[in-house]
This record gives C-alpha cells, sequence and structure tokens, in this order.
C-alpha cells in the first residue's frame, strides 16, 4: 500500500509540474506580458532621452519600443520555422 501511496504523490508533484510549466509558457507568450514590457521600455527610454537632453524623448522612445515589439513577434514566427527544421 505504501508503494501506492507513493506513486500517488509523484504522480501529483508531476502534476503540479505541469500547471507551473504551463502558467510560465502562458505568462511567457502573452500580450499582457508584451505590452506590459513595452510600457516599461517606453518608460525608461524616455527618462533616458530627458537625462541625456535629446530631443522630443516621448516621440523618439517610440522607436525602440516598436523595435521590441516587432522582435517579439517576428521571434515567435521564426522559433516555429526553427523547431519545424529542428524535428525534422
Amino acid at each position: 500500500m505504501d508503494e501506492i501511496q507513493g506513486l500517488k504523490i509523484e504522480i501529483e508533484k508531476i502534476k503540479e509540474r505541469n500547471r507551473r510549466v504551463e502558467d510560465d509558457k502562458a505568462w511567457e507568450t502573452s500580450w499582457f506580458r508584451r505590452v506590459l514590457i513595452a510600457v516599461l521600455t517606453y518608460a525608461v527610454i524616455v527618462i533616458f532621452f530627458f537625462v541625456a537632453k535629446l530631443p522630443e524623448p516621448f516621440i523618439n522612445a517610440v522607436v525602440p519600443t516598436a523595435g521590441f515589439i516587432l522582435s517579439t513577434i517576428s521571434v515567435s514566427f521564426f522559433k516555429k520555422i526553427w523547431l519545424k527544421n529542428r524535428n525534422k
């Protein structure tokens, strides 16, 4: 009976780990995360532009932020291609 109980405990540990992995994956691929990072990136760049006394920090900070957003979108696309070719 102890062996069965041990197996049940191990199965529950595996299920819990799988839930954590699924949650982590959902977070990594969520639009909320991307938007949050984009907003934080924009804010940091605006602050840097003010400190560096660069012209029009609110407008010029859009470019690197847009670059970040485009890179996160394209990385997913290229990851799919890479995984497809890797598994052949």
